[in-house]
């Protein structure tokens, strides 16, 4: 299994498939179709059924239900695309074997994986640890979920004493620009459950997801000849600068962890008649949300006291909710996760995601879908790196949920 997981895991990180912020096309890069394709022809030399690439860049398959119990439909979830933050061009992946448990130096860039950085590193020594070569991110984000469901689906398949209900699989485009599910017809995944296979540590099940919301403050002034502008300019710049002067440095992404909420300014843009700020805002509970919504109207209220003659007007957009509200209601689809996890031998950590995933959408929409371990780390960066053999105990979890899916049923 592992040196199938290793092969797959291999070609697929050397497909680019970077995602890019504001593009007007659905993938945002022609990119992204490529690796598509490739995992199209697989399923279908798999023998899946129901294949479909759609227009969008949704992959979808199916491996039918081999029982006569009424087991629920499940799909499993990963994307392909890689964070447009760190090249994903040229990835050349290095394979460590038998990991001494010492620091990992790259070949490029000056980049080292140190051990004081990344205490996970000491849990793996003995395992095959891959590697960028230090000027490109890897791509276990989320390639590794994408080979772990494809091994996990094939060995279910060659092996027919494992009973199971139907498996759908799903492969989305544009995930790490928070498109992942825009164009998504959720008639075609079929199932009420579903797992994202996106996280990080072994033993992982992520059942909680920031709150999310975005603030636009927009200030407009007047601009004239600046020769000229005596009690006649009205500098939005001024204004808007000032706001952003006042926000919260304690509240800010750099100086939160754990279930700790921000305020995070995301850009400027603008000059003397037209300036914008764009915020977005993250808590654990919606009413933190709340909260710093009504700490920015009246901070803007402060601002607009000090610039009587700039024009500010902020503006609020709800992005997504905290999917343990939903999965509450529905405990099973994490419980039986765990069960899963706990079958390998695997210490269960039920853990939350300081962001968002797929997975907030279409739990928001009907589909409950928590998020399971992948193994990899340091995502988005040139230092991230995973575990062969987490790979490998993930793929298992895959199996394994299958399972315990027939049996509770």
């Amino acid at each position: 299994m592992k040196e199938k997981i290793l092969e797959r895991f291999i070609r697929y990180v050397k497909v680019n498939t970077q995602s890019k912020e504001g593009s007007d096309t659905y993938p945002s890069t022609s990119c992204q179709w490529d690796l598509l394709k490739i995992l199209k022809k697989e399923m279908e030399e798999m023998g899946l059924k129901e294949i479909e690439l759609d227009k969008f860049g949704y992959l979808f398959g199916t491996l039918p239900a081999n029982t006569k119990k009424n087991v629920p439909p499940l799909c499993f979830i990963a994307h392909v695309d890689t964070s447009p933050e760190v090249s994903g061009e040229n990835v050349k992946p290095l394979i460590h074997k038998n990991y001494d448990g010492k620091d990992i130096v790259l070949p490029y860039d000056n980049q080292i994986i140190k051990v004081s950085e990344n205490p996970e590193l000491t849990k793996v020594k003995g395992n095959a640890i891959i590697t960028s070569s230090g000027d490109t991110l890897l791509g276990a984000d989320d390639k590794a979920g994408i080979a772990e469901i494809l091994t996990a689906i094939e060995y279910i398949k060659e092996h027919p004493e494992i009973k199971h209900g139907k498996i759908r699989i799903l492969f989305t485009p544009d995930e790490e620009v928070g498109q992942g599910t825009k164009n998504l017809d959720l008639k075609k995944i079929g199932t009420k459950f579903a797992y994202t296979v996106d996280g990080g540590s072994l033993g992982e099940v992520e059942n909680e997801t920031f709150n999310a919301a975005a603030m636009t403050l927009t200030a407009t002034g007047y601009n004239v000849h600046p020769g000229y502008a005596k009690d006649k300019m009205v500098n939005a710049l001024r204004a808007l600068s000032h706001f952003v002067s006042l926000l919260p440095p304690l509240k800010s992404p750099e100086a939160t962890e754990k279930r700790e909420g921000y305020i995070h300014p995301l850009s400027i843009q603008g000059d003397v008649s037209e300036a914008k700020v764009k915020m977005i805002l993250r808590d654990f509970e919606w009413e933190g949300i709340e909260e710093k919504k009504k700490y920015l109207e009246n901070l803007r209220d402060i601002v607009q006291e000090i610039y009587p003659k700039t024009k500010l007007e902020l503006k609020f957009e709800e992005q997504y909710r905290n999917m343990r509200y939903h999965l509450e209601k529905n405990p099973e689809v994490v419980n039986f996760a765990i069960e899963a996890v706990k079958r390998l031998k695997i210490k269960p950590v039920l853990k939350y995601i300081r962001g968002g995933t797929d997975g907030s959408a279409l739990t928001l929409k009907g589909i409950l879908t928590p998020n399971l371990f992948a193994g990899g780390q340091n995502f988005h960066s040139k230092q991230e790196w995973i575990s062969l053999e987490w790979m490998e105990l993930a793929t298992k979890t895959i199996i394994e949920i299958a399972k315990v899916w027939t049996e509770k049923s």
